[in-house]
């Protein structure tokens, strides 16, 4: 299977309702909440383009650019966006929808970098040669 297709086959959606256990007392999504739930589908990606087991090993950057209020959805969308010997790169992309009406936009994006582990931790080779 050809890189390109492999990385299109990764690409990985969740959607989430932001219910009141996951708001703040500003009635946003918690931060943390929001990280956790960005580098869950980031895995979910990783581990879907290379059919190994994947760490996280940092987050480079990610921006808050809209508040996440209660009461709205959110899909985080997980692309593969680079591939190196042992590691990859994905970006999540998270997009606020209200329930009732049709405005949506994105609200955060980040950059989550994954290594290749085999059974003793150690970094292991993701494409065969």
């Amino acid at each position: 299977m050809l890189l390109a297709d492999r990385i299109a086959r990764a690409e990985t959606r969740i959607f989430k309702a932001v219910f009141p256990n996951t708001t703040n007392h500003y009635d946003t999504l918690f931060g943390g909440t929001t990280l956790m739930l960005m580098d869950e589908v980031a895995f979910i990606a990783a581990t879907r383009f290379s059919r190994l087991k994947m760490v996280t090993v940092s987050s480079e950057r990610v921006d808050f650019t809209h508040p996440i209020p209660g009461g709205t959805l959110v899909e985080l969308v997980a692309n593969i966006e680079h591939v190196g010997r042992t590691s990859l790169k994905v970006r999540v992309e998270l997009f606020v929808e209200q329930m009732y009406t049709e405005d949506r936009h994105k609200a955060v994006t980040g950059l989550f970098t994954f290594v290749a582990v085999d059974e003793h931790k150690k970094p292991v080779q993701i494409l065969a040669d």
